[in-house]
């Protein structure tokens, strides 16, 4: 009968047991490619080069950065980012070593380091998978919750510490409803005053076809002045709205466009916040599930073969970082400057606003005060207040017959007012109807049932 042989097959190479270092399984590198390199580094006074690594031993058969800084060295040469891994140190490789043991490697050289690297040229359209999506609209929906709802709700996201962008967000908001307000006061303001001077153009038109038709001299030499005050007051309110509308259109830029393309970069930093909050998010969850894995000894088969998509991920988080930061710092600046045209341009509207309405008062006052024509002499004819039928209203009036008659009606005697007797109880004829108690007492007096 056959039956099957199986022979052990030795799972590590003569270099490997010399090393006397474990075998690690085939590196999974999910389609991606490396190429390798050096480069040399100058530390800085602290004798950093700012960069933190993961991987190594015993697990991970990789040792790869993490975390670039970005004021330091490494980030200052652009040469090595997250995600890509190291090889050796001044030539010594770093292979079968952790971590630790590696940083303590570059920490002891003093000046200049050299570092052996693998490139890793990582898609970033790769790692934006639909979990990155997903947590992007739940960071988009926390976004406007409280803290305590989110919890409450259980959903974990990421978030940025000392964020003061949210505070220059808040100051623009305001800002924006200041500037409507004052857009819509100022509109009614400035129509009120239009129709203020069309009433003095109204007044003035009036009083100088008085004058015209007044024939005494001075009575229509003094209301053709008065006339043509009121329509010099309406010259002068045109001028003063002529003056402050340009306000409306400055106010009208702010609001429609300046805001709006503020809010638009808002819009696109927004969204590449979420995309960066994310990735961290993604990152702090792929850590914890190694946590956990270590912590049950239980091997982890992305770990174990080199971590590639972990490493994506970094490249992809260090990549939304960048333009993270690129937007941000675009958005303060537009977001600074626009406070600055605020604080200016407020200073100016206003100036300008109450420096107009206090020259046009004074130009009214002036002409008032020059036109004193009253009191006003007038030779008016007796027919004057005399009035046909016709141009009467119709009113209900009484002759003065029908007075006479009506004088000639008694006056009512008053009466002193008593009070009330006190009602006697009501015997049982009273309780008949009317006009039949009568007849019935008179009924029961014709019978004698008692006798004498």
């Amino acid at each position: 009968m056959f039956r099957s042989q199986y022979t052990r097959i030795q799972t590590s190479d003569s270099d490997e047991m010399y090393h006397n270092e474990p075998f690690y399984l085939l590196e999974d590198r999910m389609g991606m490619t490396v190429t390798s390199g050096s480069v040399t580094l100058k530390k800085d006074e602290k004798n950093l080069i700012g960069i933190s690594i993961g991987g190594g031993a015993p697990l991970c058969p990789c040792l790869y950065v993490v975390q670039v800084s970005e004021s330091g060295p490494v980030s200052s040469d652009g040469t090595l980012q997250c995600g890509d891994e190291l090889t050796a140190v001044n030539g010594d490789t770093v292979k079968g070593k952790s971590k630790v043991e590696v940083a303590k490697m570059i920490k002891c050289v003093k000046g200049e380091v050299t570092l052996s690297y693998n490139k890793l040229h990582a898609d970033p359209k790769q790692g934006k998978s639909l979990d990155i999506i997903l947590k992007k609209v739940k960071h988009r929906v926390v976004e406007n919750m409280s803290s305590a709802t989110a919890d409450a709700l259980g959903l974990s996201r990421a978030i940025l510490c000392n964020d003061t962008l949210v505070k220059k967000l808040e100051e623009l908001e305001r800002n924006e409803f200041v500037y409507k307000g004052l857009a819509e006061h100022t509109k009614l303001v400035l129509r009120g005053y239009f129709e203020l001077c069309h009433v003095y153009r109204t007044f003035g038109d009036v009083f100088a076809s008085i004058g015209v038709r007044e024939p005494q001299a001075r009575a229509s030499e003094a209301f053709t002045k008065f006339g043509e005050s009121h329509r010099n007051m309406e010259r002068h309110g045109i001028k003063f709205l002529k003056t402050v509308k340009p306000m409306l259109t400055d106010l009208g830029t702010y609001l429609n466009k300046a805001v709006p393309d503020t809010k638009l970069t808002i819009k696109k930093y927004a969204d590449v916040k979420f995309e960066y909050l994310s990735y961290c998010l993604k990152v702090k969850e792929m850590d914890d599930e190694e946590y956990t894995y270590q912590a049950l000894q239980e091997p982890l088969y992305r770990v174990e073969t080199g971590n590639y998509e972990y490493r994506l991920i970094l490249r992809c988080r260090q990549d939304a970082r960048v333009r993270f930061s690129k937007l941000r710092s675009d958005v303060l600046v537009k977001l600074e400057l626009l406070d600055q045209k605020h604080v200016q341009d407020m200073v100016f509207q206003m100036n300008r606003l109450l420096s107009s309405l206090s020259h046009y008062n004074n130009q009214c006052y002036e002409i008032m005060k020059d036109t004193n024509v009253f009191p006003i002499e007038l030779d008016l004819p007796q027919t004057t207040f005399q009035y046909s039928a016709d141009t009467l209203p119709q009113t209900s009036y009484h002759d003065e017959d029908d007075e006479d008659e009506e004088d000639d009606e008694p006056l009512v005697v008053a009466e002193e007012a008593l009070p009330d007797p006190v009602p006697k109880q009501k015997d049982d004829d009273d309780l008949l109807l009317p006009g039949f108690s009568s007849k019935v007492t008179d009924d029961l007096a014709g019978l004698n049932l008692l006798g004498n």
